[in-house]
C-alpha cells in the first residue's frame, strides 16, 4: 500500500534464497514484477482510502442487520440511532475522509515519492523477521500515539485545532477511525511511517503493518464488543470497550491498542472509575 513511501531497507543480497524468506519470497516476487505500478505516487492514497472503507464495511453491515436481528444488539456498546441518522453520519464521515485524503494524504504521498529512493530490495524477509518488524512497529506506534494523544487533549489550542473533529460524536462507529481533521490524519500517517522507518522494516513487513494498524483502528471504533475481537483473545489489548470510554468521557485510555502506557501513567479508565 505504501510502496511509494518506502526506500530500500537492509538488502542483504549475500544470503541464500533458502535462508532468506523462502515462504515470503514468492509473494515479494509478485510485487516486484509490478513495482512500476506500485511505485505510483497516487496509488498508496487511493488504496489506503479504499482499504479503510472495506475494513469498515463488515461493521457497517452489522449496524444495518442489527435493525432486524435484535440478538446482535447484545454486542453493541455504542448508541443505536435511527437508520436515517446513521446513514447521514456515515455519508458525512466518508466525505470528510475523502476530502482529507485529497487535500492532505495524496499531496504528502506525491511529495515523499520524490524525496525518497523507490528502489526495492530483491529478497523478502523471513517469517520471523517480518513478525518481529510488524510487532515492533505496533508497539512503537502505540507509544508515539499515546504521548501525541495526551498532548492533543491537554493542550487546549491543539485540541481545538487538531483533535476536536474526531470527538464530534460521543458514540463511535467504524468510519470514525479516520474521521479526523486533515492535520490529525497527516500526523498519524507520519507516526506510522516514522515507526516503520525507525524499526527498519522491509517493505513487505511495512505494508502488513499499515494494514494491521488500519484494521485495529477500525476495530477500536467499531462500537461492538464481539466474542472474537482481539482484546478478548489478548488481554493486554484495549479494544473497542477501552476506546469507547475515551470517547464518552473525553479523557483517559489514550493509547490506541495496548493498555500498559495508560496503566503506567494512571490514565486507565474502566466503567467503574470516576
Amino acid at each position: 500500500m505504501y510502496f511509494s513511501l518506502i526506500c530500500v531497507m537492509n538488502n542483504t543480497c549475500g544470503l541464500s534464497y533458502q535462508r532468506h524468506g523462502i515462504l515470503l519470497q514468492p509473494v515479494w516476487d509478485y510485487f516486484l514484477r509490478r513495482q512500476e505500478l506500485l511505485l505510483s505516487p497516487y496509488l498508496p492514497a487511493g488504496l489506503a482510502f479504499l482499504s479503510h472503507l472495506l475494513l469498515c464495511a463488515p461493521f457497517l453491515a452489522l449496524d444495518v442487520v442489527g435493525r432486524h436481528c435484535l440478538a446482535l444488539n447484545r454486542y453493541k456498546i455504542s448508541g443505536n440511532s435511527e437508520t436515517a441518522v446513521c446513514m447521514r453520519l456515515w455519508f458525512n464521515s466518508i466525505i470528510r475522509i475523502f476530502w482529507n485524503y485529497v487535500i492532505c494524504v495524496l499531496p504528502a504521498t506525491a511529495l515523499l515519492h520524490r524525496l525518497r529512493n523507490p528502489e526495492m530490495p530483491a529478497l523478502a524477509p523471513t517469517c520471523g523477521q517480518a513478525l518481529w518488524q510488524i510487532a515492533s512497529c505496533l508497539f512503537l506506534f502505540d507509544a508515539l500515539f499515546y504521548f501525541w494523544h495526551v498532548a492533543m487533549h491537554r493542550i487546549p489550542w491543539l485540541y481545538r485545532r487538531v483533535h476536536q473533529v474526531h470527538h464530534q460524536n460521543p458514540d463511535v462507529f467504524a468510519l470514525m477511525a479516520q474521521d479526523a481533521s486533515a492535520a490529525e490524519l497527516l500526523s498519524l500517517q507520519t507516526l506510522a511511517l516514522s515507526s516503520a522507518a525507525l524499526v527498519g522494516c522491509h517493505p513487505l513487513s511495512e505494508v502488513v503493518f499499515h494494514l494491521l494498524n488500519m484494521w485495529l483502528a477500525v476495530e477500536d471504533h467499531c462500537g461492538y464488543d464481539l466474542p472474537w475481537a482481539l482484546h478478548r483473545i489478548l488481554p493486554f489489548f484495549g479494544g473497542s470497550p477501552f476506546h469507547q470510554l475515551h470517547h464518552r468521557r473525553f479523557r483517559g485510555n489514550y493509547a490506541p491498542y495496548f493498555k500498559h502506557w495508560d496503566l503506567l501513567f494512571d490514565t486507565y479508565l474502566t466503567e467503574e472509575s470516576s
